[in-house]
């Protein structure tokens, strides 16, 4: 985003499409935990059928385990978020660098204080086709991809690249692809619950327009150069 003008109204937009998002994951995981039967059946009924998918298609099962594990893995995002801290560092641009490095910090926070006060269990299978550590809601796998992968969209705009592009377009489906992919993955592995795939998301991209709308508040007509700048 370039100049004041544009950076208001952006942090107020923000703020808002975060309090909408933070606000159905508060009510969802209420909804999961009380358990409301319909939510209740949601789960079980596409828990119950993506694993005996899995158990049928052994060759799909894996394909998902290597996307899983080194793909859509957490640290996978991680690595592809220092490695855009590192290159603002190297523009100059430590207060961007520190904002997007704290904002992931955040989320993992998020991720595990959560886990540890809700701790819900995960699905337990007799035939199981892979394992999970740590309790179940919020998906971390989910959640981090769409921190970082908001995250990255919102330095891409920063720059000033126009969301009606191919190239914003491309990225945009490329986002939407890694996030319901990575909790596409975890449904059909057995280890998450539907709601808690869509807990992990709706946090994920919260936390990170949080950060987004803070940034313009504090930093009002301040953009960031973000990835690929030149």
């Amino acid at each position: 985003m370039r100049g004041a003008t544009r950076a208001g109204p952006a942090g107020v937009w923000q703020a808002a499409a975060a309090a909408a998002l933070g606000a159905a994951a508060v009510l969802l995981t209420s909804l999961a935990l009380l358990p409301w039967e319909p939510l209740a059946v949601l789960d079980r009924s596409t828990a119950s059928g993506l694993h005996a998918a899995a158990l049928e298609h052994p060759a799909v099962t894996r394909l998902l385990r290597i996307l899983t594990d080194w793909v859509w893995d957490p640290w996978t995002f991680r690595l592809l978020l220092a490695a855009v801290c590192v290159r603002l560092l190297w523009r100059g641009e430590r207060p961007a660098a520190c904002w997007v490095a704290g904002t992931a910090l955040v989320g993992a926070g998020v991720q595990q204080g959560m886990k540890a006060a809700l701790g819900r269990e995960r699905p337990h299978w007799r035939e199981p086709v892979a394992s999970a550590e740590y309790a179940a809601m919020p998906s971390g796998h989910v959640l981090t991809a769409a921190l970082v992968c908001t995250l990255l969209l919102w330095l891409w705009q920063e720059r000033g690249t126009p969301v009606t592009t191919v190239r914003w377009r491309t990225a945009l489906g490329a986002a939407a692809v890694s996030v319901l992919g990575v909790a596409f993955t975890r449904l059909w592995l057995g280890v998450h619950w539907l709601t808690d795939t869509v807990v992990g998301a709706l946090l994920g991209a919260a936390v990170a327009l949080a950060a987004a709308a803070a940034w313009a508040a504090l930093r009002p007509g301040e953009r960031l150069d973000g990835p690929g700048h030149g």
